[in-house]
């Protein structure tokens, strides 16, 4: 294959307003945010400058061709055929997950969620003042799988009201199967739990896996969903924020339009709809040789940490760019281990604890960088192990 884009190439992110670069000190290497390095696609990027050429910046309507480009690419990447009507635009990831929640959950009713997860859906609770129930992730082996028996009780709760599922799930990096998602459907639908599948890793899975969209598993059952994607994170625009809903069910659809239009927020930015339509219509080869890349990255992280700071444990990485480190050998807390990286080593990573208690004893680092800044990260790291008094290191097995 011939390589067509240089995601080697250092872009200068200082000084830009840059969440992850400028909210680090000038000698910190930030590796915590889902927020990649490289720059995006050229052809989105052309995109874009040919609609700002434009110099008229007007309310504006979602192109018809939004529509067709979504289509196209589930159809193309997921194997998955949905229809116009089954689509409904929305304003970013974060905004429609909280909509969709405000819509179908009171007050003193209940989410399910499956930690260790993605940190925002905590927000969503504090914020909105729903109940949640956590059905922890197993772990065990060194991979995680979801608990059905703590899942069947937690759902048989009268006051359960959604399951909101992380597939591909942050920050653990399994991309849940066929046979998974089906017994989640199938006890959702036995107890009136309606599930939203945050989707926004997707297009991140690697090679021996496949991404299964919720929605072509939740048609074979009497189950209230919807399903979320963006090419927020495929495509590195989170400062061009845009999403969309799927659902066959076209009153879901319009039920949660209602709540958009409550929080004025029921039309997607014009120039983050022409990333999306550029990004989904021009993307796949940019998306190959990104994965290439990741993948690339993943192999060097798990040949370093298993040469120099061995009893760290990498599990794998089926999908997303974001790999979960087993600490727990090292016998300090997650917050304990990312203070001392960054006050010491200058590198700023995740502490497990952000995910929940059931990430204690992990960490979070992004490797959506290049292989330069990913190797200064994986020095630091060692800088720091090779510190630790060896008597203060316990060897562990992949158990919890």
């Amino acid at each position: 294959m011939t390589e067509k884009y240089n995601f080697d190439e250092i872009v200068s992110r200082r000084g830009t307003d840059s969440v992850k670069w400028d909210l680090a000190k000038d000698d910190v290497l930030p590796m915590w945010v889902a927020d990649m390095d490289f720059k995006t696609a050229p052809e989105i990027t052309e995109a874009i400058v040919e609609k700002v050429s434009q110099g008229v910046f007007g309310y504006g309507l979602v192109p018809a061709n939004f529509f067709d480009a979504i289509i196209h690419w589930w159809k193309e990447i997921h194997q998955f055929s949905i229809k116009k009507d089954w689509i409904l635009p929305g304003p970013g990831m974060i905004p429609t997950l909280s909509a969709i929640l405000r819509t179908y959950v009171k007050r003193d009713e209940n989410i399910i969620i499956q930690p260790p997860v993605y940190n925002h859906f905590y927000n969503f609770f504090e914020n909105c003042e729903f109940g949640v129930v956590e059905n922890n992730l197993l772990y065990n082996n060194g991979t995680y799988k979801i608990d059905f028996d703590d899942l069947e009780f937690k759902a048989s709760d009268s006051k359960a009201k959604v399951l909101l599922l992380c597939n591909p799930h942050n920050p653990v990096g399994r991309v849940w199967n066929r046979n998974e998602l089906e017994k989640i459907a199938e006890i959702c639908a036995k107890h009136k739990v309606m599930v939203v599948s945050d989707e926004i890793h997707a297009d991140l899975v690697y090679q021996g896996h496949q991404h299964i969209p919720f929605a072509s598993v939740a048609e074979n059952y009497d189950l209230e969903s919807v399903t979320c994607g963006s090419p927020c994170k495929t495509f590195n625009l989170a400062g061009l924020p845009i999403s969309y809903v799927i659902s066959q069910n076209v009153e879901i659809l319009n039920k949660i339009h209602k709540t958009f239009e409550i929080q004025e927020t029921s039309y997607p930015n014009p120039l983050a709809a022409t990333a999306l339509i550029a990004a989904y219509q021009n993307g796949n080869n940019w998306l190959d040789e990104l994965k290439i890349y990741l993948g690339e990255n993943y192999q060097y992280l798990l040949e370093f940490i298993k040469e120099n700071l061995p009893e760290i444990k990498v599990l794998p990485l089926e999908g997303t760019y974001l790999v979960w480190l087993d600490c727990k050998s090292l016998n300090k807390t997650s917050d304990d281990l990312s203070k001392i990286l960054l006050e010491d080593e200058k590198l700023w990573v995740n502490s497990g604890t952000m995910y929940g208690k059931a990430g204690e004893g992990f960490l979070r680092i992004n490797i959506g960088c290049t292989k330069s800044n990913l190797a200064d990260g994986l020095n630091r790291m060692k800088n720091f192990y090779d510190k630790i008094p060896k008597s203060q290191i316990t060897s562990k097995d992949f158990t919890s």
